[in-house]
C-alpha cells in the first residue's frame, strides 16, 4: 500500500528536520495555539499509537478512545491528556520514541489489507483512509515546525495523498458546520511539485480553484489562510469553501486569520533530505 510509504517518508522528513534540535529548541512555541514542538510530536505520536491500535487491537483502541472522551467531558484540553499519557516523555527521547514506533507502524499498514474497515474517532473509515489521514496529520502540523524555524518544506508528489482527501472532504466541511452542500463542486486545476497537473470535478470556468497543489493542501489543512496564497479561485461555491475548508475530523475548526500562520526567520533551506 503505497499510502504507508508516503506516511513513513513524511514522516522522516520531519524526523530530518527535528533531530538536531535540542531539548530546549523543542520547548519553543509554534503558531498553532502555542504548542511547543514537544506537544506537536507528543501529539503525532499518541495518535499515530491510536490509529495503530485501531488496526492491531479494535478493544484496545476503543478502551483508550473512551478514556479520551472522559477527559473531554470533564472539560480537560486535549494537550492535558497527551501530556498525562507520554508521562514526561519530552525532547529528544520524545523524538526517538516517535521514531521508532511510526516506522514500526508504516509496517503493520503495509500489510494490512487497505480496504478492511477500522473505527476512529468518527465514522469507521479503511485502511487506507486511517494511514492517509495520519499521513496528512504529520504534514499538517509538521507545517508548524518549520514555520517557526525558518524553514522551507521541500514537497514531492506524495502531497497527491493530501490533495485526494481534501477534495474528497468537500462536503464533510459545510456539513460538520450543519449547512447544505453547495453544488456544483468547484472544478480543480492544481500543479503538482513535479509539474504534472493535477485534476478533479468537472471543468468549469464559473467554479474554479487554480494553483499550486501545495497551497490547495495548505488552505485544507488550515495551516494557511486562503488570502495568504496565490491560489485563483472563482466562484460562490469556491469562494465559500476555500474561506472554511476542513479536511480533518472533529468539529467545526476556523481557519488562522490572515497573515498569523507564515514560515518566521531567515532560514529557507531545503529541510528535506535528497535522494
Amino acid at each position: 500500500m503505497q499510502q504507508a510509504q508516503d506516511f513513513l517518508d513524511e514522516s522522516e522528513a520531519l524526523h530530518h528536520l527535528v533531530a538536531p534540535l535540542s531539548d530546549a529548541d523543542l520547548d519553543q512555541k509554534t503558531a498553532f495555539k502555542d504548542w511547543t514542538l514537544n506537544n506537536v510530536l507528543g501529539h503525532l505520536h499518541m495518535w499515530n499509537y491510536a490509529a495503530d491500535l485501531s488496526l492491531t487491537d479494535e478493544p484496545a483502541f476503543l478502551a483508550f478512545y473512551e478514556r479520551v472522551g472522559r477527559h473531554a467531558a470533564d472539560g480537560g484540553m486535549l494537550t492535558g491528556f497527551e501530556e498525562k499519557w507520554l508521562d514526561g516523555l519530552n525532547g529528544q527521547a520524545l523524538i526517538a520514541t516517535w521514531r521508532q514506533y511510526y516506522c514500526e507502524m508504516a509496517d503493520h499498514f503495509r500489510e494490512a489489507d487497505p480496504s478492511m474497515r477500522v473505527k476512529w474517532a468518527g465514522p469507521d473509515m479503511s485502511v487506507r483512509s486511517s494511514i492517509t489521514a495520519r499521513l496528512m496529520e504529520t504534514w499538517a502540523h509538521g507545517q508548524e515546525i518549520y514555520d517557526v524555524l525558518g524553514k522551507v518544506r521541500k514537497n514531492t508528489d506524495l502531497i497527491r495523498n493530501i490533495v485526494v482527501l481534501g477534495v474528497n472532504t468537500y462536503g464533510w466541511t459545510f456539513s460538520v458546520r450543519g449547512e447544505e452542500l453547495p453544488m456544483p463542486r468547484p472544478y480543480l486545476s492544481l500543479t503538482a511539485p513535479s509539474g504534472e497537473l493535477w485534476t478533479y470535478n468537472e471543468p468549469s470556468d464559473n467554479e474554479l480553484i487554480e494553483g499550486q497543489a501545495e497551497e490547495f493542501c495548505q488552505v485544507v489543512t488550515q495551516v494557511r489562510n486562503i488570502a495568504d496564497t496565490k491560489l485563483k479561485v472563482i466562484g460562490d461555491n469556491a469562494t465559500n469553501w476555500m474561506s472554511k475548508a476542513q479536511c480533518f475530523a472533529g468539529g467545526p475548526e476556523t481557519p488562522p486569520a490572515p497573515g498569523t500562520r507564515k514560515t518566521t526567520g531567515i532560514g529557507g533551506e531545503d529541510a528535506r533530505p535528497i535522494g
